[in-house]
């Protein structure tokens, strides 16, 4: 038994992975990644050079060096007022800094196209702000005790006892959209490839072959399993694509700032998707994709199987924009009920584990009634596949299904 359906699993995974439709559905989010990337990059990087540079004209030269930020944001080419006016005017510059000391004060004028960057600008006050601190000790004449005592310096300890809110609401949206349409663009893919897997293999002669060497229910099995398989590997795929970014995500200039800013959330975000979640988003999908198969075995013609297949996609639509409509309120009786209902609790309960702590039997009992209605609906179609799959006359869904209960 385990042997013949493993000889369908491993057709069926060789069969979808080697198309090019599966390529493209799975690189197509990095080309879309690194077309965006590299636009943005090309973008920026043809932009910048000179014109994104501030010259530096400090009349105390030993501050020259301090105010440079760095050699691609600053500059000391230009030595005069004149020559920067020139190279701004030629759009060589971003702008000048023009520093003066007049009657022990520093006066900094900055003159540009466009305003300082929020690093440029923190930069420049913290230069001009400890060498004016060092003027002043110097026209102030103060002895050895006196400066002591002026370079003591607060303390600053910090107890937290609350979450920050508003980080917190930012990661369970984040956290909530992304596996609800995880949940969505996998549903939409595989239910409609398994349902016409199915049609197109309905009433032929090899059918007829092959359930004379093996029960239907085994090579039905061995068919969800090995779509479950290509599901598997076309996440795995995005899994590991996701460590590779977020390990070289802080080293890549385009994305450092991005992710350097919002590392805690995007830490936060992965944490909320790598746990129970994705035991729902398994299950789910296979309990739909069971659904799917039994549509298609339902259908004469591979062509008629968009029709089959409608009442599983209006109850994928059902648990999706349910789940968006509801998923944001706290305390939903909908949300608590349908998290207990199959089909339904595999959008519903995520929410729940995201938003709230719900108690552990509540989980429990959510998942064993999810993966009791799996193996259940997965059995009951087994049986019934033999007597669906051989139908060869056009009678309808209806009496087609009919007709395999009397088969069976």
């Amino acid at each position: 038994m385990m042997k013949q359906i493993g000889i369908v699993v491993l057709e069926t995974y060789r069969r979808q992975v080697k198309s090019w439709s599966f390529l493209l559905l799975v690189l197509s989010p990095f080309i879309f990644l690194l077309l965006s990337f590299g636009v943005g990059y090309l973008s920026a990087t043809a932009t910048k050079g000179n014109a994104e540079k501030v010259a530096i004209i400090a009349a105390p030269k030993q501050l020259t060096q301090q105010l440079v930020v760095d050699q691609k944001n600053t500059t000391t080419r230009y030595q005069t007022v004149a020559t920067a006016q020139k190279a701004l005017s030629n759009k060589d510059l971003k702008g000048y800094l023009v520093v003066k000391k007049t009657a022990g004060r520093l006066q900094a004028t900055y003159h540009g196209t466009e305003k300082l960057s929020q690093t440029q600008s923190s930069h420049f006050l913290q230069v001009l702000a400890a060498y004016q601190q060092s003027l002043n000790l110097q026209q102030a004449k103060l002895n050895q005790q006196q400066l002591t005592a002026l370079q003591t310096t607060p303390q600053l300890r910090q107890k937290v006892t609350h979450v920050d809110k508003n980080n917190d609401d930012a990661v369970k949206l984040v956290s909530f959209m992304l596996l609800l349409f995880l949940m969505y663009f996998i549903l939409l893919t595989y239910t409609t490839t398994v349902a016409q897997d199915i049609a197109s293999e309905k009433g032929t002669k090899i059918m007829e072959v092959i359930f004379s060497s093996m029960p239907a229910r085994n090579y039905f099995y061995g068919k969800i399993l090995g779509t479950l398989s290509v599901i598997i590997t076309h996440l795995l795929i995005y899994v590991l694509g996701g460590i590779a970014f977020f390990l070289m995500a802080p080293q890549l200039a385009i994305t450092k700032k991005v992710f350097n800013e919002n590392h805690e959330l995007i830490t936060k975000v992965l944490g909320n998707l790598a746990n129970l979640n994705l035991l729902y988003v398994l299950l789910g999908v296979i309990i739909f994709t069971v659904l799917a198969a039994l549509c298609g075995s339902l259908v004469v013609r591979p062509e008629d199987t968009s029709k089959a297949i409608q009442p599983v996609m209006y109850l994928v639509m059902v648990g999706f924009f349910g789940a968006l409509t509801l998923g944001q309120t706290d305390d939903n009786l909908i949300v608590k009920v349908a998290s207990f209902i199959p089909f339904l609790s595999s959008f519903f309960m995520p929410i729940r584990l995201i938003n709230e702590h719900p108690a552990g039997w509540q989980v429990g009992l959510s998942l064993l009634l999810l993966l009791a209605s799996t193996v259940g609906l997965s059995v009951y179609v087994g049986n019934l596949y033999s007597g669906l799959i051989l139908q060869t006359d056009d009678v309808g869904m209806l009496k087609s299904f009919r007709r395999g209960l009397k088969i069976k």
